[in-house]
C-alpha cells in the first residue's frame, strides 16, 4: 500500500505542474476472467480467474483529448496457489497486481457522459506469501516473495456523470502477460465498476 500511496502522490504533483485540463480519479471493485485450469506434460496449471478486486486509476489529460494515466488492481483476499511444474509443487496463498501505465484518449459529451479509451504497459506482480520475514537492506521486512511479469494492456470505459463532477464508470481492462509460466495462459481481463470525480475547467 505505500507504493501505491507514492504513485497517487506522483500522480497529483505531475497533475499540478502541468497544469493539465481533466484530471479523473476513481476508485473500483471488479473481477479478473482468465483460461481455465488445465493439466499436461509441463504439470498443471490453475486459473488466474475469480476474485474481487479493488482498483484505483487516474488519467490526465493535457490537450486535444491527449494524455496519461494508471490503473492498479489487486486481489483483495489470497486464494491458495496449488500448481505443478515437472516434479516440483506449489500450495502456497497468493495475491495477484495488476498495475500500468497508459497512453489515453479522453472524451467528455454534453457533461453527461465520457469515454477514456487507454493502452499501454504494465505488469503482474504475483505475491507468494510464507510463514517468515525476508529482511532487506532497502526494502525492509516482507513476508511475501515475488514473482514479476512484465505485461501489454488495454482498457476502456463510459464515464455517467450522476451528480456535478461524480461518475460511475464499467470498464475493462485486457492484460497480455508474458512468461505467466504460474498460470494457464497469458492472457487476463478485468471487469470493473468505478465511481469517481472528475476535475474539468468550466464543466
Amino acid at each position: 500500500m505505500r507504493k501505491l500511496f507514492a504513485c497517487l502522490v506522483v500522480v497529483v504533483t505531475i497533475v499540478i505542474s502541468a497544469n493539465a485540463q481533466e484530471f479523473h480519479a476513481a476508485f473500483g471493485f471488479g473481477t479478473i476472467t482468465a483460461p481455465s485450469a488445465s493439466t499436461n506434460s509441463n504439470g498443471s496449471f490453475p486459473s488466474l480467474s475469480g476474485g474481487l478486486y479493488p482498483s484505483f486509476s487516474g488519467i490526465v489529460i493535457l490537450g486535444h483529448h491527449i494524455g496519461f494515466g494508471g490503473n492498479v488492481a489487486w486481489r483483495a483476499s489470497r486464494s491458495i496457489y496449488a500448481g505443478s511444474s515437472g516434479n516440483f509443487g506449489i500450495l502456497a496463498p497468493v495475491r495477484p497486481i495488476f498495475y500500468d501505465f497508459d497512453g489515453v484518449y479522453s472524451r467528455t459529451f454534453e457533461k453527461k457522459a465520457g469515454v477514456d479509451l487507454m493502452a499501454g504497459i504494465g505488469g503482474e506482480d504475483l505475491r507468494f506469501y510464507t510463514p517468515f520475514f525476508n529482511c532487506g537492506t532497502f526494502s525492509g521486512c516482507t513476508n511475501y516473495v515475488s514473482s514479476n511479469h512484465f505485461a501489454g494492456h488495454f482498457g476502456a470505459g463510459v464515464r455517467y456523470y450522476f451528480w456535478g463532477h461524480a461518475f460511475i464508470r464499467p470498464e475493462a481492462h485486457y492484460y497480455v502477460i508474458h512468461n505467466n509460466n504460474e498460470y494457464n495462459g497469458v492472457n487476463a481481463a478485468r471487469f470493473t465498476i468505478s465511481i469517481g470525480y472528475s476535475f474539468l475547467p468550466g464543466f
